[in-house]
């Protein structure tokens, strides 16, 4: 288990103040001059070191993203975006660093801006964190009072501006394309790559875009030093993470914990263990809704990192733990989810835009016992036509629950459904189109 004295985070359940002074008592904001004064490359080469991850999901190595930005500021400004949209099922972790440790973001904005020479910030907030909104811009009002922010910032001779925006609740505006779009007052929608953002990102002009989490834990590294977050978690899984669970546990809870926990050891030590007891697990899907799901048999033993889960066939993601135990109807939650995303589509690929719809229409069907033999395949092969074969991972974050629950649950399905699957009993329902159309 993570000692105290190596926590980031050390108002995380708000037993102290968010404002600036009981932020600088937490060490926040202190030596950012001297920091500054190493210079950009140390500043980048630091956090390359330190092998940090991104902590928003895909986990690009932060260091590696920084670099793609040009050394040089030409016609065209830079721009830093912070990618606080959170609207992934199972996770809130960023939403209590903008409540309980807004400065810890605002100082990283400050020194990742001026490693990329970026000199105006914009943090894209979901618009369903309203209030942490509000604490947010208090907080950054704090920093430019006094004078960490803005200006000549913190006498470093930089300038930053830092300006919040709210989207309006699409779950697409957590993809970085999709979000400069959204922030250009355009549709939502995820552009084409490459070109790469860190070339040509919003209007045009070199962006660099970090979640929250990665950008709030840069200051303590460059603190207390790259080799002392290399040295916790494993090669390439480096530092500390905040794991958000939730669902059939005794006390649902967010907690920052050492990369390579046992996943049984955040369910049983910090959230109060599995309602029922461990025996009585089912699954966990380990990272938010759009990573596959695992059966108990693997929870047993696996370490949460980026590199076990892939191990393990699913993701870290944004390491949303979500605990589902053998009271829960295990079809009906991935139909639950397929539904999700079926409505949170974008529209703009057709695999993804008809396959979630498929997928979640067979999984009903499943849930209830009325699905064909063949549509369990068929299930499968829909999730396979739309990975790989969108313009961005949104349509692998819509196939892979699914995946998870065939590699896994597939024997339930078929139970549930009234045939064995050495027999054919095949059901002539239709599974092309709408039953409802079908009807009329």
């Amino acid at each position: 288990m993570l000692e105290d004295k190596d926590r980031i985070f050390q108002n995380l359940y708000n037993d102290a103040g968010s404002d600036i002074a009981s932020a600088k008592s937490r060490d926040d904001w202190k030596d950012i001059k001297e920091i500054c004064k190493k210079g950009k490359e140390w500043i980048i080469n630091e956090i390359k070191t330190s092998e940090l991850r991104g902590r928003g999901g895909a986990g690009f190595p932060t260091g590696l993203k920084w670099s793609f930005a040009p050394k040089e500021i030409g016609s065209r400004p830079h721009y830093l975006v912070i990618n606080a949209d959170e609207s992934e099922p199972g996770t809130c972790k960023d939403r209590d660093i903008l409540r309980f440790e807004p400065h810890k973001l605002i100082e990283g904005c400050f020194i990742a801006s001026y490693a990329v020479s970026a000199h105006k910030c914009y943090i894209y907030i979901r618009g369903e964190y309203f209030n942490e909104g509000k604490i947010l811009q208090r907080a950054i009002d704090e920093a430019y009072e006094e004078k960490l922010i803005g200006k000549n910032a913190s006498n470093t001779g930089w300038d930053l501006d830092i300006y919040i925006h709210y989207g309006a609740g699409a779950y697409i505006c957590g993809e970085e394309t999709a979000l400069l779009e959204s922030l250009e007052g355009k549709k939502g929608q995820p552009r084409l790559k490459p070109p790469f953002p860190a070339l040509i990102g919003l209007y045009g002009c070199p962006t660099i875009i970090n979640n929250v989490e990665t950008i709030a834990v840069v200051p303590t590294i460059l603190r207390r030093g790259a080799k002392w977050f290399a040295s916790l978690g494993r090669p390439k899984n480096t530092g500390t993470k905040i794991f958000c669970i939730s669902g059939n546990v005794n006390s649902p809870c967010n907690v920052e914990e050492e990369m390579g926990i046992s996943l049984k050891e955040l369910i049983e030590k910090h959230a109060g263990g599995v309602i029922g007891g461990w025996d009585n697990l089912k699954a966990v899907i380990p990272g938010g809704s759009s990573m596959p799901l695992l059966p108990k048999q693997v929870c047993d033993n696996i370490k949460m990192d980026f590199d076990s889960c892939v191990e393990n066939k699913t993701g870290l993601g944004t390491a949303g733990i979500v605990v589902i135990n053998k009271d829960q109807d295990i079809i009906k939650c991935m139909a639950r989810i397929a539904r999700f995303y079926k409505h949170e589509s974008c529209g703009q690929c057709t695999p993804c835009r008809e396959g979630s719809g498929w997928m979640w229409r067979m999984l009903e069907r499943m849930a209830k016992g009325e699905a064909s033999r063949d549509e369990i395949d068929m299930l499968m092969d829909v999730t396979k036509q739309i990975e790989g074969h969108t313009i961005c991972a949104f349509g692998e974050g819509s196939a892979w629950p699914v995946q998870g629950l065939l590699r896994h649950f597939k024997k339930e399905i078929q139970k549930r459904n009234n045939f064995d699957p050495l027999v054919d009993k095949s059901k002539k329902i239709p599974y092309l189109v709408d039953q409802h159309l079908l009807d009329k």
